[in-house]
C-alpha cells in the first residue's frame, strides 16, 4: 500500500522551478532514498511534504488523505527528524517529549513516552536537559519525538549527519526496524552513499527538481556504468546530462 503519493509536484520561485513535476510513491515497510546534489530539490520537497511550503501545482497524498484538502488529517500521522533541528536544548528529555507529545495530540501519552525511552535507549536520559546531551544522544532523542505519534510517514533529512560511525549504525538499524516492525514509510535524504546502500530500499536521484534515476541502490551504479553508488551521486552532481534518466512510467 502507497503510505505517501507525489503527483506532477512542482515548484516555483519566480523564474526559479525548484521542484519540475516530481512524481513518486513511498510504500509501507519501505524506505526510500530522495537523493541529489544540493539544489536538486530535496529540501523543497520535504517542506511541500511537511505542509511548510505551498506547491504551485501537483498533489501529495499521505496515508491516502490529500494534503491540500485533509491537511490535519494527513500530517496527523507524519513526522520529522533531522539533526540540524535539534529538541529546544533548555528541557529535559522527559519535558521535550511531553511538550511534543501533546502538540501531536498523543492519546495515553506517558505510557507512549515509556515506550519511546525504552526504544531509544534513553530512560537513563530522562531527566537531562537536551543541550548537554551527546550528538548522538540528540539524535536518539529527536528519533524518539519523531515516533511519538506512530506515524505512517516518517521525513528524515540527513538523520546521521555528523554522527559517529558506530553511533550512525545503531540509528539506522533502529530506523529500519521501525519501519518493518509497524508498516511505516520512511522518505531518506543523505549525501552518505553507504549509509543509502545500507539502508535504502530503493532511491531516486534528483537533477534540477527533477527524477534523474530510480532503483535499487546496490545494482543502480553498475546498470549505470558506474562502480558505486557514491561515484553514480558525483557523476549526477557534475554530469547530469550525461545519464539516462529513468522512464518513470515503465
Amino acid at each position: 500500500m502507497s503510505i505517501l503519493a507525489v503527483s506532477d509536484l512542482c515548484k516555483q520561485y519566480g523564474p526559479t522551478t525548484a521542484v519540475n513535476g516530481l512524481s513518486f510513491q513511498v510504500g509501507s515497510h519501505e524506505i526510500l532514498g530522495l537523493l541529489g546534489p544540493n539544489g536538486a530539490g530535496k529540501t523543497t520537497t520535504i517542506n511541500m511534504i511537511l505542509g511548510v511550503l505551498e506547491p504551485t501545482s501537483g498533489s501529495i497524498t499521505i496515508g491516502g488523505c490529500d494534503l491540500a484538502k485533509r491537511r490535519r488529517q494527513a500530517l496527523g500521522r507524519t513526522n520529522f527528524a533531522a539533526v540540524y533541528a535539534p529538541l529546544p536544548g533548555n528541557l529535559t528529555v522527559a519535558q521535550n517529549l511531553r511538550v511534543f507529545g501533546m502538540l501531536y495530540a498523543v492519546s495515553h501519552l506517558r505510557d507512549r513516552i515509556e515506550t519511546v525511552l525504552h526504544d531509544f535507549d534513553l530512560l537513563q536520559f530522562r531527566d537531562t536537559k537536551c543541550g548537554v546531551l551527546s550528538s548522538g544522544e540528540q539524535a536518539r532523542v529527536a528519533l524518539a519525538k519523531a515516533m511519538l505519534n506512530q506515524p505512517r510517514l516518517l521525513l528524515l533529512d540527513e538523520p546521521t549527519a555528523s554522527l559517529d560511525p558506530s553511533i550512525a549504525r545503531e540509528i539506522r538499524a533502529t530506523i529500519r526496524q521501525f519501519a518493518e516492525r509497524n508498516g511505516v514509510g520512511v522518505l531518506w535524504t543523505s549525501h552518505n552513499m553507504i549509509e543509502v546502500a545500507e539502508v535504502c530500499h530503493r532511491v531516486l536521484f534528483l537533477s534540477k527538481g527533477k527524477v534523474l534515476l530510480e532503483g535499487d541502490p546496490r545494482t543502480l551504479p553498475q546498470e549505470n556504468n558506474h562502480p558505486t553508488l557514491e561515484d553514480l551521486f558525483v557523476a549526477v552532481a557534475r554530469e547530469p546530462l550525461t545519464i539516462r534518466p529513468t522512464d518513470m512510467s515503465s
